[in-house]
């Protein structure tokens, strides 16, 4: 038998600092000692997404607080066992909350949940797990897209059933799921009456019924309705809840509404590489976002930014509003010329190459000052 092994002490350097970035080449930038420094600056605004924004400083409070000591990890810890609760207090009792990294995974999570390898996904052609998702729901998911061309990124009962058909041939994807965005990628919104009258026709027809929620909060902040209104009352059975567009850090939820709809979600979730391990600090973003008013403040008030954009241009020569401003996006059209100019010195995209239309996103920390320094610098580039 052979001798045991005594791991052996590595041995302590007696190289100062110094010596040791010398031996690493001239190459190497050594980190300085103190901690992170600010690489941007604050001042600077754009209106290209929601995504821009930094975190709200309750939410930075939150998470603060959530530090310190040990919590069991992948989401047994007190935060996201208390985060039941807060998301029952929005959705009804029969809600349960599982916390994801991210909006894509929390969709790809929501929609595998809720359907078989054979089955398929009837959305909007407009919608995001149709052209931002990269494929995810496809490639991740093994879903079918069954898109469906909407004039202003909605669903109807008569629309649904462009795709709604073909149950029994083995040759065709059996339609499951119809899948809505809340509000939809054209900023339009759904009312809790039409969001019931789809899941009434889904579910007559054996269908679920799966509500992309990015920005549900700017939705139920322009209706003025509770967010259960447009989800749990309407009749959904699984959301994808959004928090980063609305002033977090990182982070989305999948909210199963239906409990009888979904299947094996827990498995799904760390399958989808999508199961934070130390979820207390996405648990407690969400927390202080819903256990109070947070959450309507925030989209509340990128609402009224995004219309005090488009009542500050409208009007302006030169330049079309092309959709009812409904939630916290602007979209217009305006010569290619003054767009080019005009990101030279406001972030923002080009949503239709061919036509030149072009989106403005506000956020929760859009203030006045911005909307009228870049409402001044449309006019200028028009005038």
């Amino acid at each position: 038998m052979p001798d045991a092994v005594t791991p052996e002490t590595p041995a302590t350097s007696t190289r100062t600092a110094a010596e040791e970035d010398q031996n690493r080449g001239p190459e190497y930038t050594p980190i300085p000692a103190t901690s992170a420094v600010r690489h941007h600056d604050p001042g600077v605004r754009g209106f290209a997404s929601d995504n821009y924004a930094g975190v709200h400083p309750e939410v930075l409070t939150a998470v603060a607080l959530a530090n310190g000591g040990h919590q069991v990890s992948y989401g047994e810890d007190a935060y996201t066992a208390h985060l039941q609760d807060v998301f029952r207090a929005h959705f009804g009792p029969t809600a349960h909350v599982y916390p994801v990294f991210n909006g894509t995974g929390a969709n790809v999570v929501a929609l595998q949940a809720v359907t078989d390898r054979w089955e398929s996904v009837i959305c909007a052609d407009t919608a995001h797990i149709h052209v931002d998702e990269c494929g995810a729901p496809e490639k991740v998911g093994g879903l079918k897209l069954l898109p469906v061309p909407t004039p202003d990124g909605k669903l109807t009962s008569e629309l649904v059933d462009l795709q709604a058909w073909g149950w029994g041939d083995q040759h065709r994807a059996q339609p499951r799921v119809v899948s809505l965005a809340e509000s939809t990628e054209l900023g339009t919104v759904y009312t809790p009456e039409e969001i019931a009258e789809i899941c009434r026709h889904a579910h007559d027809r054996g269908m679920l019924v799966h509500l992309d929620g990015a920005r549900l909060a700017n939705a139920a902040a322009t209706l003025g309705v509770p967010l259960r209104a447009l989800t749990t009352d309407a009749g959904v059975d699984v959301l994808s809840f959004g928090g980063t567009k609305n002033g977090l850090m990182f982070g989305e939820a999948v909210v199963v509404l239906n409990p009888d709809a979904v299947k094996g979600i827990d498995y799904l979730r760390k399958l989808s590489m999508q199961l934070t391990s130390k979820m207390r600090f996405l648990s407690v973003q969400f927390e202080a976002l819903l256990a109070g008013d947070l959450w309507l403040r925030n989209a509340g008030h990128a609402n009224a930014m995004a219309t005090r954009l488009a009542d500050a241009v409208r009007g302006v020569p030169g330049l079309e509003i092309t959709r009812p401003v409904q939630s916290n996006a602007v979209f217009a059209v305006l010569p290619r010329e003054a767009t080019e100019r005009l990101q030279k010195r406001f972030r923002f995209y080009t949503w239709n190459e061919h036509t030149g239309e072009v989106r403005w996103m506000t956020s929760f920390d859009t203030t006045e000052a911005d909307i009228d320094a870049f409402a001044a610098g449309i006019r200028e580039e028009l005038g």
